[in-house]
């Protein structure tokens, strides 16, 4: 049957009611506010059940499980134009680039060497079926989109319905084990501020108080001569499309050759952004419109993604996602438990429970459980996250681009040995530089936590 653009108008609309309806549920019903569930992730398990593989109410179209391939490079070309290039890791940040490095890099590592040496064994597994854990967990829904998508590019089937398995559990793990954690740490009085009260406009999703509600981004041109949000728009669309072009051209010249659309994307995106700085147009565009339309491109991602899982895919895995899960939730706890403390003394809760949440879900995760026992973010957390993240994102946006291509070069095992062997260096480098155990950390790196603002939208995006 020939897809139409009406048959877009029809997926896109019935999405974009459905995001609409998750909102509202989660302003009405209290469940859903002490789980913090986002309303795409509600829009998508409506989507899932209503739709064509469960109940049927829905017609969705055959394309509507392409449409996260678009998606996500349109969050990779705008993470190019709106993520901070510049400053350093502080020492007062050292520890906790050191344990979010080594829980990112060993989640994928031996994650991906359980796939080979335990799961493809005991129960016939793929080489690459460990990879989903680390895709959903710490990867997230953008990363589930973009890993998903680039394998079943080159015949993987069920990928993207694995990953966004895999990241959907991994919210709803990252929720309920942060809010007993956050509970825990307040009845024995182990953290900053005893109150763990979320604001109303946190839990309910909406912000009621006119004065209160943020701008989205500034204007950089006179609507007389383009809308802002146009130019802005259409300098990412661009960019997606040269990168599309591109790749075409690529897989004309080497038939053989596959990159994945959005690597391209941001490669792009950074020589569009340095393009702007040669003719002297760094501010061009505004960085927090572009985030904004990152993150809305993020929000219609993961509704489709959950929407476009197709259970008959995962029919074959169940009993190896099922330990799959169990296995990540075990690691990302002995994270909490365990290497929190070593990592940051006494004051390890807030940190813990922040690297919890992003361990399992995302950085907006982790910010929400964080803000249960840290309402006024005076731990410091997010400052020291933020200067972290300057020498963490190369780990973070690489492991994204170089996974797929690993599994397209048949070197998925070389690439969890490699993954491991860092992580475990950052690890022992951590004890002989005497950065861990910490047995006292520093006070004076309190806050308002706003340092960390920048660097958090590219992980919220991944």
């Amino acid at each position: 049957m020939e897809f139409t653009p009406y048959d877009m108008l029809l997926d896109v609309g019935w999405i974009s009611l459905l995001l609409i309806v998750g909102n509202v549920l989660r302003q009405r019903i209290r469940m859903l506010q002490q789980l913090l569930l986002p309303a795409p992730i509600t829009a998508g398990l409506l989507g899932l059940v209503l739709g064509p593989e469960v109940l049927g109410w829905i017609n969705f179209s055959e394309n509507v499980g392409t449409y996260t391939t678009i998606l996500i490079a349109v969050v990779f070309a705008s993470m190019a134009y709106s993520m901070d290039l510049g400053g350093s890791v502080a020492k007062g940040a050292r520890n906790m680039w050191a344990f979010s490095t080594t829980m990112f890099v060993f989640q994928w590592g031996l994650f991906v060497l359980l796939g080979l040496y335990l799961f493809k064994p005991v129960f016939g597994t793929e080489d690459w079926f460990g990879m989903m854990l680390p895709v959903g967990f710490v990867g997230g829904f953008g990363t589930a989109a973009a890993v998903g998508s680039s394998l079943e590019d080159i015949g993987v089937e069920g990928a993207s319905s694995l990953g966004f398995t895999a990241a959907t559990v991994g919210t709803l793990v990252a929720i309920v084990g942060g809010v007993i954690v956050a509970n825990w740490g307040i009845r024995a009085s182990k953290t900053t501020e005893l109150q763990g009260e979320l604001p109303e406009d946190l839990r309910s999703g909406y912000i009621e108080n006119e004065d209160e509600r943020p701008s989205i981004g500034k204007a950089t041109t006179n609507p007389s001569s383009i809308e802002p949000l146009a130019l802005h728009a259409g300098f990412i669309v661009f960019t997606v499309l040269i990168a599309y072009v591109l790749n075409d051209a690529i897989k004309a010249q080497w038939p053989n050759v596959s990159i994945p659309l959005y690597a391209l994307s941001f490669v792009i995106g950074l020589l569009g952004r340095l393009g702007l700085r040669l003719v002297r147009r760094p501010n061009y565009l505004d960085k927090d419109t572009v985030s904004a339309i990152s993150g809305a491109a993020t929000d219609y991602m993961i509704a489709f993604g959950i929407a476009s899982i197709v259970p008959a895919a995962l029919a074959d895995y169940w009993q190896a996602l099922v330990l799959l899960f169990v296995l990540g939730v075990v690691f990302c706890l002995f994270y909490l438990l365990v290497m929190a403390p070593l990592y940051f003394g006494e004051h390890w809760i807030e940190r813990g429970l922040f690297g919890w949440g992003w361990a399992t879900a995302a950085v907006a995760t982790g910010i929400a459980l964080l803000k249960m026992a840290d309402p006024k973010l005076k731990s410091g957390t997010l400052n020291e996250y933020g200067v972290a993240y300057v020498g963490f994102a190369p780990f973070e946006i690489g492991m994204t681009i170089l996974a797929p291509i690993a599994v397209i070069a048949s070197f998925t095992g070389g690439f969890g040995w490699i993954s491991t062997a860092i992580a475990a260096g950052i690890l022992v480098m951590s004890f002989v530089l005497k950065w861990a155990p910490a047995k006292k950390y520093a006070d004076g790196q309190s806050g308002a936590g706003s340092g960390g603002s920048g660097s958090t939208r590219i992980k919220n995006a991944i």
